[in-house]
């Protein structure tokens, strides 16, 4: 019974060492296939619908933008088996209670396992008007869980903003989608109630969020003693600051130079705001330089943290590179896993993480031997 029972604590923690390692390789091939699939499917597809008539004329530019649909749609299916793969993985080690339980799995690990499910059912069916108000009735369920555990666990005033407000702007999104449903599915052609302003909220506060990343997980303070970090930041607040303003008064400036140029500008913005509508939801109702600090903002911290080997990092960048309507299940999937990593954050870097795994591996055998030895 002791050497079956050391077999048995060996096995578990090499199978437990081994599920750390392939989830570490696929949460990186992740965030490189959803980065690419972003660009390469959800916007540069969409380009190519925006240039449909110079592709017409061209053959070469209509077999490139193909090519790069075709491959996008490639990353798409890859990018959702991967976000499958590590979602199982995290529900193997929360159930196994082995490594990176929280305080509220009792409830995370049933309505993310629905939702899990019906994400897998819904493709070999597809859902409809009522499917889809299902869906996003558990979705916003789970969202629920994950915030209050990140709230009970995170006590930093500025990483809770950032959660909150994120949350808060895909619930927006959530709240437009679900309802406008519900009134088609009950032919009601009156629009829902305050629907349309609640998703241009929901779109602020995604920007707002953003720019949040920040100073919640980027930022160096302005007050440390290290004069190096104290440079740094007060250069990159300058620069930023004077990108800043030059976006938000570009228009201005223009047409004070040129207005036919600034004709075109508008024009163009406005060619670029199409497309990351129907790529990623944002309608650029607001002044583009908000867009691009949210976007400077959210890449520098999570490039940053990436590098260091921080969970966060990783949540950020799929939380964000989901973008504000979640069209597509996976997206959703995205979002879900990209809170989850901010919640494991805590639980130290990917490097320590590598390191726990490779000790367990290393000392499973040796248990197993002395076990067997005192026998």
């Amino acid at each position: 019974m002791t050497i079956r029972s050391g077999t048995g604590i060996a096995e578990q923690q090499g199978n437990t060492a081994m599920s750390i390692l392939l989830f570490e390789y696929a949460l990186k091939c992740l965030l490189v296939s959803a980065f690419l699939e972003l660009v390469l499917y959800r916007l540069v597809s969409r380009l190519g619908m925006h240039l449909s008539k110079i592709a017409a004329k061209y053959e070469l530019v209509k077999l490139t933008l193909q090519t790069i649909s075709s491959l996008g749609f490639m990353l798409l299916n890859l990018t959702a088996i991967l976000a499958f793969l590590l979602l199982f993985l995290l529900l193997y080690q929360k159930v196994r209670k082995t490594h990176w339980v929280g305080q509220y799995d009792k409830l995370l690990v049933p309505s993310l396992g629905l939702l899990i499910a019906v994400t897998l059912a819904y493709l070999v069916v597809p859902p409809a008007m009522a499917g889809s108000v299902v869906y996003n009735v558990i979705t916003f369920v789970v969202l629920v869980v994950l915030v209050t555990e990140f709230m009970a666990t995170h006590h930093v005033l500025a990483q809770r903003l950032l959660v909150g407000t994120f949350v808060l702007g895909i619930t927006s999104w959530l709240y437009y989608q679900t309802v406008s449903t519900g009134y088609g599915m009950m032919n009601i052609t009156t629009p829902p109630p305050l629907v349309h302003e609640v998703n241009r909220i929901g779109e602020a506060l995604m920007v707002l969020a953003s720019v949040l990343a920040f100073w919640a997980y980027g930022s160096t303070s302005f007050f440390t003693k290290n004069k190096q970090q104290r440079r740094w930041a007060l250069t990159l607040l300058a620069s930023g600051g004077a990108l800043f303003g030059l976006l938000l008064f570009l228009d201005y400036f223009l047409m004070l130079i040129d207005p036919a140029m600034a004709r075109e500008v508008r024009k163009a913005g406005e060619g670029i705001g199409w497309i990351f509508q129907m790529g990623m939801g944002y309608t650029f109702y607001l002044p583009f330089a908000f867009y691009v600090a949210g976007l400077i903002a959210w890449g520098y911290t999570v490039i940053k943290l990436v590098i260091i080997g921080r969970l966060a990092g990783y949540g950020l960048g799929l939380m964000f590179m989901a973008g504000y309507a979640l069209q597509l299940s996976h997206l959703t999937l995205m979002v879900v896993l990209g809170l989850i990593l901010l919640n494991l954050d805590k639980h130290g870097t990917l490097g320590r993480i590598r390191e726990k795994a490779a000790e367990s591996m290393t000392l499973a055998p040796t248990d197993s031997v002395l076990t067997h030895s005192s026998r």
